[in-house]
């Protein structure tokens, strides 16, 4: 992923936390010679492998995962984003950009097809997702119609290689500039605008306490 150096992101807690909080990502690899994406939820192990563990599932009809075994493909986690138009710089010679964060993640992908390591996968996933539900559904393996579900469905996890961290927040501007475009993104009334203005703050605060 091209990056500035302004703009990347190396600590590992801190891709680790985007990844869960944007975790629905894009699964890309190549099928028959040809680029295939796959929008999917993904789990993160932090402690297995060096770097962390990605854990999925698919449907068995999918044709990526069975392409996608033992090759090296890159899944992406993309935050909130925003136009930032050059008239909140209030300043000369400035042109319109886009604030984003994002995460690329590289490595093997392994497929799993063993049921009881499928029932695991499909568990932890509905446990992940319904967690901040006010009455959370609870997954039952022991049921026919469930046991029938998950022989349609093939399961992956891929140890992470490489991480790749973009946070694009006008780092390579003054700050005075910085600040008036977390101004006027607090404005817009989409909650993209929102989390890119959060994730400015934050940015700035921890530039801050480095100095």
């Amino acid at each position: 992923m091209y990056s500035l150096p302004a703009f990347q992101e190396h600590d590992l807690t801190t891709l680790h936390d985007a990844i869960e909080r944007y975790s629905f990502g894009q699964l890309v690899s190549q099928v028959d010679g040809q680029l295939f994406a796959t929008h999917l939820p993904f789990l993160l192990d932090r402690t297995t492998g060096s770097r962390g563990t990605l854990i999925g599932h698919t449907a068995r009809a999918n044709p990526q995962c069975f392409a996608a075994g033992n090759q090296t493909v890159l899944a992406i986690f993309s935050g909130p984003h925003a136009y930032v138009s050059p008239t909140w710089y209030q300043s000369d010679n400035v042109v319109p950009t886009w604030n984003y964060i994002a995460v690329h993640v590289y490595g093997n992908l392994q497929i799993v097809e063993d049921k009881a390591d499928l029932m695991q996968i499909v568990t932890k996933t509905t446990s992940f997702y319904e967690q901040s539900m006010p009455s959370p559904w609870r997954f039952d393996g022991t049921t026919t119609f469930i046991d029938r579900l998950v022989d349609q469905i093939i399961g992956f996890r891929i140890e992470i290689d490489r991480i790749e961290g973009k946070w694009k927040l006008n780092q390579n501007h003054p700050l005075e500039r910085q600040q008036r475009v977390v101004a006027a993104l607090e404005q817009r009334p989409d909650d993209n605008s929102h989390g890119v203005a959060v994730a400015m703050r934050q940015r700035q605060q921890k530039a801050s306490e480095q100095m």
